[in-house]
């Protein structure tokens, strides 16, 4: 019988990208053998700032070194507003935490995202940021321990915008996708507010907010030029930039850092030097401009592990702007690749100019195109999906597409239907991404809950739509052992787990967090239905993008088919040369056998089919119950075998275990040799 088990309640809480030490970290940037870069600062421990050169960060220094006429804010856990190389490029904050304090940091890691961007140049001290000089807002919204609420968050990017910040630093996360974030990004985007965020480091999917199409998300590059092997990765990437720094710390200290919450402290640093060159840009135009001059480092054009690249601070400065960074791809052959989660800006040179891209799905599923650009001009959009399949569809302004896709590559082929058009037009492309309806559905409420087969057996699902949650029914008609798992491919999902027979109270299951398997017990049933529910934890309201597991094992229980057969006098009487089975279904139980020799002969008693954690006794007895032999296996071996000359009579064979089982039968034999 299932019982009614509550066995704990989510508490979703927002948490750091970045918090863990650096290990080995010393040997790996050898720090007893310093790196010489080009610094042009007087800063002592610039030297071990090797990200600055993997970024080419001197040469950009060339050309501009420091944008103080941006304001970028940094929403973490506040700033050590005393120390030395940070306190002049430091503007009023606010502590959303406590109001009537400063943003004083109490961890340690706002004064590390804090000395990446901005730590003092030329002072003969320290480090040196990338931006010598700049003004930079701290904004704790965080605890001392680096977690905080989405609530808190919000309001943290609210009150950057509205008091100045044109670039915001994320680096914290959150896997689960809130239209309340979703509205909060929206606002900043259309107050022209680049937010930056960290990807995360936990090596599955990118977090929210980098996962917004308007957020310029970023992941680690360790020192081989490869995506970390810990940040996150997926459709929504932009670009990567070096995982380990080292950089300020509280109390006056230097210290070595890593993960993506460091690598997006030197983008955003980078785009304010962007922004003091192309002062007219909006927040999408410095995006595309990262990406179009990060430097190929996993094959060419962008893939879900590196994005475009790794971030070039020099090239950012010095190469120019490009309004369609993916020309040329007027042919199929020329298509580049764009992620199924993103905003890019391209444009038509003309109503004869046609853009190419590809995409990869990363399941089957829908993909939405929304188009932003002037005038009331149509696009036709031809969709080549992965099978082959050719769809075409009509794109307006403002207007939006749903194609769907299966799983693998897709080519798009964009164009003005308006073909005698004479000038250039802009655009902007948003993609997302909806993962198919799996075949269970519509079975989001128990009364329409899917009819399994019984047995053991393996579903894969997904959560297609809004509070989607799948109900199964699991027909059990005799008596056995059930147990489940709950597995899921992406941290966005916290898979909560239902189980109740008909007629009962029922289990909640969800022990473990995002991203983790849930387990049901093996748990003794009897017949009848048990209706099984897989949803997510709530706070997951929307569809996600990815797949849960459930895998059902049904044992029914055996039925010994001697029984009773207990004792000498019930004994089951055996024919030579022919196998029998049973069970030993408790440890005072005992199986007792019959045979009759007709002549003497040698008897060869065979047991096979033993538990290899039991050890099984067999015991014979002649016809006056007086033991003639006994014997056991030892714990590990699955058979035995005995031999004995026995001489004309009738004989009792007695088997017992150690430890009782049901789940598989021995299996007995008495092979009789005549003399």
């Amino acid at each position: 019988m299932l019982h009614s088990t509550l066995i704990r309640v989510v508490i979703l809480s927002l948490f750091m990208a970045c918090l863990s030490p650096v290990f080995g970290l010393h040997d790996a940037l050898g720090e007893d053998k310093p790196v010489q870069i080009m610094a042009t600062t007087n800063d002592p421990l610039v030297e071990k700032q090797t990200y600055l050169r993997q970024i080419h960060i001197n040469e950009a220094w060339d050309t501009a070194t420091s944008n103080e006429s941006i304001l970028i804010a940094i929403v973490d856990t506040g700033v050590d507003l005393n120390h030395p190389d940070l306190s002049s490029n430091l503007v009023k904050g606010i502590n959303l935490i406590n109001p009537n304090q400063p943003p004083r940091d109490d961890n340690g890691h706002g004064t590390n995202v804090a000395g990446v961007i901005g730590a003092v140049a030329n002072n003969d001290q320290g480090i040196s940021g990338i931006l010598w000089k700049t003004q930079m807002m701290p904004i704790k919204a965080l605890e001392r321990d680096g977690t905080g609420s989405e609530a808190m968050l919000g309001e943290g990017i609210r009150y950057a915008v509205d008091h100045g910040a044109q670039i915001v630093v994320l680096s914290l996360g959150l896997n689960k996708y809130s239209t309340f974030m979703r509205d909060i990004v929206q606002y900043a985007e259309d107050h022209n507010v680049l937010l930056v965020a960290a990807a995360g480091n936990e090596g599955n999917n990118v977090k929210y907010p980098a996962a917004y199409p308007t957020v310029l998300a970023v992941g680690g590059m360790s020192s081989d030029k490869k995506a970390h092997k810990l940040s996150n990765k997926g459709p929504e990437i932009d670009v990567v930039a070096p995982w380990d720094v080292f950089t300020t710390g509280l109390g006056d200290s230097y210290e070595y850092k890593d993960g993506t919450s460091m690598a997006a402290a030197q983008v955003a640093a980078v785009c304010a030097l962007a922004w003091n060159k192309y002062p007219w840009m909006k927040p999408y135009q410095i995006r595309s401009l990262v990406r179009q001059t990060a430097e190929d480092i996993d094959g060419k054009g962008w893939n879900p592990a590196t994005g475009y690249g790794l971030l070039r601070a020099d090239r950012i400065v010095e190469q120019p702007y490009q309004d369609d960074m993916y020309k040329p791809n007027n042919s199929q052959t020329r298509a580049k690749a764009i992620s199924v989660s993103t905003m890019v800006n391209a444009s038509f040179v003309d109503g004869k100019d046609q853009s190419w891209f590809v995409f990869e799905a990363p399941y089957d599923g829908t993909v939405k195109l929304e188009l932003g650009m002037e005038g009331g001009n149509v696009v036709a959009v031809s969709h080549t999906d992965t099978p082959g399949t050719k769809r075409y569809y009509d794109l307006s302004p403002g207007g939006t597409v749903q194609m769907p896709v299966k799983k693998g590559k897709s080519y798009l082929q964009l164009q003005l239907k308006d073909r005698t058009l004479q000038r250039k037009l802009s655009y902007l492309l948003t993609t997302s991404f909806e993962i198919y309806k799996d075949p269970y559905a519509d079975n989001d409420r128990q009364y329409k809950a899917y009819v399994l087969p019984a047995g053991t057996q393996t579903l894969t699902g997904t959560f297609h739509k809004k509070n989607d949650q799948d109900w199964f029914v699991l027909p059990v008609t005799q008596t056995g052992k059930l147990s489940m798992k709950l597995s899921t491919d992406t941290a966005r999902m916290d898979p909560v787990l239902f189980v109740q027979k008909k007629g009962e109270k029922g289990m909640i299951i969800d022990r473990n967090g995002e991203g983790e398997t849930e387990y049901f017990p093996s748990t003794e049933v009897f017949p009848g239905d048990y209706y099984i529910r897989v949803s997510n934890a709530d706070g997951y309201p929307t569809s996600i993008t990815g797949e849960y597991t459930l895998f059902i094992e049904f044992n029914p229980k055996l039925l010994d088919p001697n029984k009773p057969n207990h004792k000498p006098y019930l004994a089951t009487h055996m024919h030579q040369n022919t196998p029998y089975q049973g069970l030993i279904e408790s440890t005072l139980d005992a199986d007792w056998f019959s045979i009759k020799i007709e002549q003497e002969s040698i008897v060869e008693l065979h047991l096979t089919g033993i538990p290899d954690y039991v050890q099984m006794s067999v015991t014979a007895y002649n016809g006056k119950l007086k033991q003639v032999d006994s014997a056991a296996n030892r714990i590990g071996s699955t058979e035995m075998m005995r031999s004995q000359r026995w001489q004309p009579g009738f004989y009792y064979i007695q088997l017992n275990a150690n430890i009782a089982f049901d789940h598989q039968m021995y299996g007995l034999e008495a092979v009789v040799k005549p003399l």
